[in-house]
């Protein structure tokens, strides 16, 4: 019988020791026959790593999680390898650092997974269920930005699929029984009634790539594994009406996104809901079920996702609000981010979380904030100071 007794100290492990004592022998290393030295011969060099993952990884960590590996093969080392090719800098956005090869990892490596969500998403984990909220009349405004400052919005949510591994460490043949799966769900969809096209990658030439706003891998993902065969068995269906989109393969098993070029977050945001729990029924009748965690709600590849899988992103024109010396405590305080994109005094404005606020309030908090970056952008244009329009709360 295989035992393992994770130490009494720690308390993220004890929910699940029935599960890890079914699943972990002594040492699950030895199938492999890997060449490894002890833990602290292969601990990493995390001196100059800004992810959370090495901010939190430590020795003891790292060496309780050592000889560990799911059932699919997933080792810690392959956890934290997205964090070692991609180090981060002290002073640019926090990555997490790490990916989860398959939905196990985050019952196996749960001491690490757990911390990293809890310090990425600023939210402690319990034993309650996450709060989930699709009900769209739930959401206060969100088609009333104003226009001269908002240019268009983006809503996209992720989902694994169960008994498939994420995208790091998923097969061929996986991927491409993904890829059936797909055309079963959205044939379905097509037959209800939001008809469009499935295109797959490898068919479509690189302009037609850029009109659907598809990107070649980036070298991370070619370094993690992410863009193994690329683009065998990738795809991504577009509905007639233009108004939602379906990745397969890309970046997570699906992405759902709805983008509108007249900013109306709350259109976008129900053309998600409907959709996404068609799929989601679909999906369950295939016998293949978007990946759901007890304490963690939806899983994805990454703990940044993990949650909702929710990012409402929406393009603001501001050009004085991005210089004032406040901004970032009053991001900080709307709990969302700020990012330049490429198009001069055009912001992207997004949630900072997936984890602990349902999907109604992540984009409420989206929506308030950006109606609020509008109001004190156009304070500093007149000349007036903003201080009064900063939140209170943290």
């Amino acid at each position: 019988m295989w035992k393992v007794k994770p130490p009494v100290t720690l308390p993220m492990e004890s929910r699940y020791r029935p599960i890890l004592e079914g699943l972990v022998p002594p040492d699950p290393m030895s199938k492999f026959h890997l060449r490894r030295g002890s833990p602290e011969e292969e601990f990493p060099d995390l001196g100059r790593n800004s992810t959370c993952m090495g901010r939190i990884l430590t020795l003891a960590m790292y060496r309780r999680q050592f000889n560990r590996c799911t059932e699919s093969g997933v080792i810690f080392d392959d956890v934290i390898r997205p964090g070692l090719e991609e180090p981060g800098e002290w002073l640019g956005p926090v990555s997490v650092g790490c990916v989860a090869g398959d939905a196990q990892s985050y019952i196996l490596f749960c001491d690490f997974f757990d911390r990293i969500i809890e310090a990425y998403h600023e939210h402690k984990i319990t034993n309650q269920t996450p709060e989930s909220d699709f009900n769209y009349d739930n959401l206060k405004g969100g088609d009333d930005l104003d226009r001269s400052y908002a240019a268009r919005c983006e809503v996209s949510i992720i989902r694994g699929v169960e008994d498939f591994c994420f995208p790091t460490h998923c097969s061929r043949g996986e991927r491409r029984q993904l890829l059936t799966l797909a055309r079963k769900a959205l044939q379905r969809l097509e037959e209800e009634e939001m008809p469009g096209q499935l295109h797959l990658l490898e068919e479509l030439s690189q302009e037609q790539q850029r009109e659907l706003n598809l990107d070649l891998p980036s070298s991370s993902q070619l370094r993690i594994g992410v863009a193994r065969d690329w683009p065998d068995a990738r795809a991504v269906w577009v509905s007639k009406d233009g108004s939602l989109m379906v990745w397969i393969n890309m970046d997570d098993h699906l992405r759902l996104v709805s983008t509108r070029n007249d900013a109306n977050i709350a259109e976008a945001f129900k053309c998600i809901c409907i959709n996404l729990q068609k799929l989601e029924d679909y999906y369950r009748e295939l016998r293949h079920p978007f990946i759901w965690k007890l304490q963690l709600g939806w899983v994805t590849s990454s703990p940044a996702d993990v949650g909702t899988g929710l990012r409402v992103r929406v393009h603001l024109k501001l050009q004085h609000i991005q210089k004032h010396k406040r901004l970032q405590d009053v991001l900080k305080r709307l709990r969302i981010r700020m990012d330049r994109i490429e198009s001069p005094a055009l912001y992207c404005v997004s949630n900072t979380a997936t984890f602990g606020v349902s999907e109604v309030g992540l984009t409420q908090l989206v929506v308030d904030g950006a109606k609020l970056l509008i109001a004190m952008e156009k304070r500093l244009e007149a000349g007036r100071d903003i201080d009064d329009l900063v939140p209170t709360q943290k």
